[in-house]
């Protein structure tokens, strides 16, 4: 934009002077030093009356814009100019007055016209006189017009009246800036404290409340049925679980009178059967193992999934080359933790991880992150000689495999052929080529081979820590359960005992683990390895995290090395839950429990008060006569209708195998006369 109409007739306004500045200060309030009135330039009047101006600017209105008024007399209509110049040809119109401070420094421009000679020869007036025509002297001159300034000072007007009412705000916070800012601290800091008052009143009155969570013994037995039949409120029930945690915590402040920590415990026990949907003996079972309020924890981890993580197979790839590969595909994934090198987590995965060309090319392993720490823990070194006791599906073989580079020999065993299968299929893939699969029961092993340095013995379980996976164990579990499997768990674990070479250079270590939290299945099948096998003892896992083992539990006390065991859970570690023991054999097993081991193996549950059974067949009572025991109710035995029942047996389990039942009939190669075909025959022969 170039140099406006207005400045090119009149050029550049006047500098503003002090007294201006001064009264500006001193509308917004702000103390200003004393400075004389400057008295303005103007000519000289005619006469002591203010009614026209005499320099040559224009008339107008003389009342100052400040207040409105002067002297309390409006103020005489402008009288004509008195320059000697001409008139404009353009019509007078009343320019509106400015309003604002901004606006009467912005529009001193417009007062100042004429020539350079109406600023001289002027005159002393007195300080009312200039306070008087200062506004005057500084307002907008009618006798020069510009429509397009018309528009531009209306708006500037507008514009001006807000800008002056922020300003005059921010002025006034800034004088006042100390007093204003101890005023908002005494402020805040009063509704801190009323803030504080409010939460002290409500936890004094949350403390002061006895929660009502236990049923009322008045209740008939009408209401107890129909209260059976409907369904519970799942959202009541947690209520009460949250209610009942609350008074177990703080006993003593919370509980009802005349009630006992029994009673509350017992209705925790139903409440949390009822909601998450376990049967009340295993419930009870675990809860045991914990705190009301960890235990709460435990059974809430139990309905969320744990997160899917994935095993690097460093035969074939590393761990970044992987991840890298992974994400290109759109998957979403971090390491599983700084426990693990070759451990990788899943978030999202716009592909099934099952068929992904890095997992057909075997790359990687779906395994459970908890499953990594047996083999961490049992560390086997390059060429030795190890033995899996329970090896399917294969990720912990293929792991130990991982671990010792493929040299050495691994020895995976499983009872299962259908298992065995899937187990072959993986070490296939993953290129594990230094592992030996075999199908036996693994209590014989030490009689099938022995002299390992290293063996794992990850033993079948109730499946207690993977609930999560296999939400039936909530109810398929009972006490019977709970009994064979820790007597099966034992004798493997002594097979796995005798099966270690004590005289290994580098091992003679056997870990021992489950994916149970229940201590029947853990300290207490270790606490029975250690007694009967003095030969071994329990060293340090390695592991960089994981609780301690029980040393007591329930009354019972176990050995003080079982502090050496760890025990995770889904709640603090957020892995399923498992169970990790390692064994070190120091010396060779003694002879005669070597010698004693079929007979453990047949008997039934050891205990440390072992009952024994006398298993010699009943022999026939001699004080009985020949005659009295012929007439016994029980009877005799028919031997040829029970010879034609066992081959009936005899050829049904050939089919099942698979094999041909006509090989019965086939002559032996002794020479003896063909076996009997059918009934019928064998009578006519008889007979005969």
């Amino acid at each position: 934009m170039g140099v406006g109409r207005r400045m090119r007739k009149q050029g550049p306004p006047e500098p503003l002077s002090e007294e201006h500045y001064a009264r500006l200060k001193r509308k917004a309030g702000i103390p200003v030093d004393e400075t004389p009135a400057e008295a303005p330039n103007k000519k000289k009047r005619k006469t002591a009356e203010p009614t026209p101006k005499a320099n040559g600017a224009g008339a107008r209105k003389a009342a100052p814009k400040a207040n409105g008024r002067f002297n309390g007399v409006k103020a005489a209509a402008p009288a004509p100019k008195q320059n000697g110049k001409a008139a404009k040809s353009k019509s007078k119109k009343h320019v509106p007055e400015p309003e604002s401070d901004e606006e009467l420094s912005e529009g001193l421009g417009d007062g100042l016209s004429g020539s350079d000679s109406e600023h001289d020869g002027l005159s002393d007036a007195s300080n009312e006189d200039a306070e008087m025509l200062g506004d005057d002297f500084l307002g907008s001159d009618d006798s020069v017009f510009d429509s397009d300034a018309e528009g531009q000072n209306e708006r500037r007007a507008m514009f001006s009246e807000d800008e002056d009412d922020s300003d005059a705000e921010e002025q006034l916070t800034a004088a006042n800036i100390v007093g204003l800012s101890r005023k908002l601290d005494e402020q805040k800091a009063q509704e801190e404290a009323e803030a504080q008052a409010e939460l002290e009143e409500a936890a004094l009155q949350t403390n002061i409340e006895r929660p009502h969570v236990l049923d009322d013994e008045e209740e008939d037995d009408l209401a107890l049925k129909t209260k059976a039949l409907l369904a519970p409120d799942l959202q009541l029930l947690r209520t009460r679980i949250t209610d009942t945690i609350r008074v177990l915590d703080d006993f003593s402040n919370l509980a009802e009178e005349g009630r006992s920590r029994a009673e509350y415990t017992s209705q925790l026990l139903k409440d949390i059967c009822a909601y998450y949907g376990y049967s009340e003996y295993l419930a009870e079972k675990l809860m045991n193992l914990f705190q009301p309020r960890e235990a709460f924890a435990f059974f809430e981890a139990n309905e969320t999934a744990r997160p899917v993580v994935i095993r690097t197979n460093t035969l074939r790839t590393h761990r970044r080359d992987l991840a890298q590969a992974l994400i290109n595909r759109g998957v979403t994934l971090e390491p599983v933790g700084k426990w693990s090198k070759v451990g990788l987590q899943i978030f999202e995965s716009n592909v099934p991880l099952g068929a992904t060309p890095e997992y057909l090319a075997g790359h990687y392993i779906l395994q459970a992150a908890s499953s990594f720490l047996p083999v961490m823990a049992l560390g086997p070194q390059e060429g030795e000689r190890c033995l899996d006791m329970a090896a399917a599906p294969g990720g912990k073989t293929t792991h130990m495999a991982a671990m010792m580079k493929n040299t050495g020999c691994i020895f995976a065993n499983d009872p299962s052929k259908a298992r065995a299968k899937g187990l072959i299929g993986n070490i296939h893939r993953l290129g594990a080529r230094n592992v030996i699969v075999c199908n036996y029961d693994a209590r014989e092993f030490p009689r099938v081979m022995g002299g390992f340095d290293r063996v794992l013995l990850d033993a079948p379980c109730s499946g207690t820590g993977v609930i999560a996976k296999d939400p039936s164990v909530k109810t398929n579990k009972d006490e019977k359960d709970f009994m064979v499997l820790p007597h099966t768990q034992k004798q493997l674990l002594l097979a796995a005992i005798d099966s270690v070479n004590h005289a290994s250079k580098t091992g003679g270590y056997l870990v021992y683990s489950t994916c149970s939290v229940t201590v029947e299945e853990n300290e207490q099948v270790v606490q029975y390895a250690l007694s009967k096998r003095p030969n071994v003892k329990l060293v340090s896992t390695e592991l960089p995290f994981g609780k301690e083992g029980f040393t007591s539990y329930m009354g019972k006390k176990f050995d003080s090395s079982l502090r050496l065991t760890r025990r995770y859970y889904p709640h603090t570690y957020n892995v399923d839950g498992f169970f990790v023991a390692k064994f070190h054999k120091v010396g060779p097993t003694p002879a005669n429990l070597v010698r004693d081991k079929p007979i453990q193996g047949a008997s039934a549950p050891q205990t440390s008060d072992e009952e024994v059974f006398d298993k010699t067949p009943i022999a026939a009572d001699e004080k009985v006569p020949e005659n009295a025991r012929e007439q016994d109710d029980f009877g005799g035995f028919d031997e040829e209708e029970d010879k034609e029942y066992m081959e009936k047996a005899k050829r049904s389990a050939m089919r099942r195998r698979g094999l041909d039942p006509k090989a019965l009939d086939k002559p032996k190669t002794n020479g003896q006369a063909k076996p009997e075909k059918s009934n019928g025959k064998a009578k006519n022969k008889k007979k005969t």
